[in-house]
């Protein structure tokens, strides 16, 4: 039970955080890559670009996970270039959450980095 209300609050954390990184008319480079972070979790890319005034965003999304290993460097990926467009980016960002354990491990981690502060300690 107490595992259920930790993961719904960090979920509620991050929505919140997102809602705030959106609500502003310029998004500073730290929201901008709390973006790209959760835009390059969500879809597994490895290369993330957000057009803010055009509503768009260009990724290369990798097709074949067996090829990709993070301790070498990694030059003939599949990838698959991508140009999405949003209405609304933060609902849009709130649709590339995800529930699973290691989202919620990723978002807390997201959480701590952005607020400078301890997750356990702001959501208790």
């Amino acid at each position: 039970m107490e595992n259920s209300n930790l993961k719904g609050r960090i979920l509620m954390e991050i929505e919140n955080l997102i809602s705030r990184s959106c609500s502003s008319r310029t998004i500073t480079k730290k929201f901008e890559d709390l973006h790209i972070a959760i835009i390059k979790k969500y879809y597994n890319a490895v290369e993330v670009s957000i057009d803010y005034p055009r509503k768009r965003v260009e990724m290369d999304i990798i097709m074949d996970d067996n090829d990709y290993d993070p301790k070498t460097v990694n030059t003939n990926l599949p990838t698959l270039r991508l140009n999405l467009l949003f209405k609304n980016l933060k609902e849009y960002l709130k649709s590339c959450l995800e529930k699973d354990n290691k989202s919620i491990a990723f978002y807390a981690g997201l959480i701590k980095s952005h607020t400078q502060q301890d997750v356990l300690l702001t959501i208790v």
